[in-house]
């Protein structure tokens, strides 16, 4: 990805994100040299700030995702339980733009259509190795309410609904009628 591709993306995603109400904190516009300085050691040490991602794949308008991490726990707080044991991130789906299958493995994420189009997920559970266990039922929080389906069915969220995942769920996602931000 070119740097000129690099700063279209970075403008528009703070268009975007502007267009819900939602203001990113300062140091969204620091400079490079701002971001490593030394008193701000614990932005940098907890990777905060902006991630484009194509995944490696070099196709970023169809596998790839924008985030903007707010908040980041360290993989020790969360091992401990002290700390900052969360996360807070703000991400762009961008229409049909895949982010795929994965899942974590120490932390619960809630996924959150904060506004624009639809968010799909595709949602398997883990097996007893991890792997996506292909006939197991799908369990998941919708907005508080337990939510079962079959493996590989797709759950979407209209603005304003969130699923809760927990380490067991693997799940990839994408934007429908519109690109989608997400909290």
């Amino acid at each position: 990805m070119n740097r000129s591709d690099v700063n279209e993306i970075l403008l528009s995603a703070d268009r975007f994100i502007r267009s819900f109400g939602y203001v990113l904190p300062p140091f969204a516009y620091w400079t490079p040299d701002q971001m490593k300085a030394a008193p701000h050691g614990e932005i940098v040490r907890r990777a905060m700030g902006w991630d484009i991602t194509d995944y490696g794949q070099g196709r970023f308008d169809e596998l790839g995702l924008f985030l903007f991490t707010v908040r980041n726990g360290l993989t020790a707080d969360l091992r401990t339980g002290g700390g900052m044991v969360y996360a807070e991130k703000i991400m762009i789906s961008r229409e049909r733009q895949i982010s795929p299958m994965h899942r974590h493995f120490l932390k619960t994420e809630d996924i959150i259509n904060r506004g624009g189009g639809d968010l799909v997920l595709e949602l398997f559970m883990a097996g007893e190795d991890g792997t996506i266990d292909r006939d197991a039922e799908v369990s998941v929080l919708v907005d508080g309410s337990r939510r079962r389906q079959k493996g590989g069915e797709h759950l979407r969220l209209k603005p304003g609904e969130s699923v809760t995942l927990t380490p067991t769920v693997w799940h990839a996602f994408w934007g429908e009628n519109g690109d989608v931000l997400i909290g």
